[in-house]
């Protein structure tokens, strides 16, 4: 097989567990053809993390934002500060952000609130958006209406929703970000009848290391990181019975039009 060249569009490499090892899971990145990294922000000092390693390390970029976890901490102040931070040339997205109803961290109203405030601040900067949705029951969809994004402005992260949604999302002319879990037995089940109705423009490919490890890796490794995209595009091209080089190459440049990196090309 050919060399594929690839974008993890959505890592954590900020995470505590990469603290003795970043370079070399960097290299190990390299190696399996992985030239482009989006690190991602979470809260203020997580969004600070990234921006930093940004800065620092060729072929990664950062964004910038509020999770839905964290939403009960965000205030005026901090959006105000991850404004300033979000002005740095390394921060090409703002997110992750949206609402998740299944595990409550933070109270839904203060999810709604602080999640239409950076709908609103990233269409005042001019950023596409990292969307993170779980059991929202459709309110995730409702508060995007009231603002959307421009078409071909956001990825959904980390899809795992119904073919209804994933029908407006498109529709939308959101980008579709599909992690490792599309190699997993039966989590994957459902993510695996619904990949072949992604157009290949829309779709992306991410690791959300160091979670989400798949097969084969999740055999040996317990954490996840960026090589590992390459097994997610490796059974989307199998599942879609298409060419794995041919689509690697349409999901780096959507990748790179998604994050406004003129110069992605390998």
């Amino acid at each position: 097989m050919n060399r594929m060249n690839l974008f993890d569009s959505h890592c954590h490499l900020d995470d505590p567990s990469y603290q003795s090892d970043l370079d070399a899971v960097l290299n190990r990145a390299r190696t399996a053809g992985v030239l482009r990294l989006m690190t991602i922000g979470v809260t203020l000092e997580t969004s600070h993390r990234a921006v930093d390693l940004a800065e620092t390390r060729p072929g990664v970029y950062a964004s910038v934002g509020v999770h839905p976890h964290d939403a009960h901490e965000c205030s005026d102040e901090i959006l105000d500060q991850l404004i300033a931070l979000a002005r740095r040339p390394a921060v090409r997205a703002w997110g992750e952000t949206g609402l998740d109803f299944n595990r409550m961290h933070s109270p839904r109203e203060e999810q709604e609130k602080w999640f239409i405030s950076q709908l609103e601040t990233a269409r005042e900067l001019g950023l596409p958006l990292i969307f993170h949705e779980r059991d929202s029951q459709g309110r995730f969809l409702e508060l995007l209406q009231a603002c959307p994004p421009p078409a071909g402005a956001a990825v959904i992260h980390c899809f795992s929703g119904t073919r209804s949604e994933l029908t407006r999302y498109l529709d939308m002319g959101y980008y579709i970000g599909i992690t490792g879990i599309v190699t997993l037995q039966e989590r994957g089940e459902l993510l695996r009848r619904l990949v072949p109705l992604i157009p290949s423009d829309q779709l992306l490919v991410e690791t959300d290391a160091p979670y989400l490890t798949p097969q084969p890796e999740r055999r040996r490794f317990r954490r996840n990181e960026p090589a590992f995209v390459r097994s997610a595009l490796l059974k989307l091209a199998e599942v879609r019975r298409e060419n794995p080089e041919e689509l690697a190459r349409i999901v780096f440049e959507n990748t790179c039009r998604l994050y406004r990196i003129e110069d992605g090309r390998p």
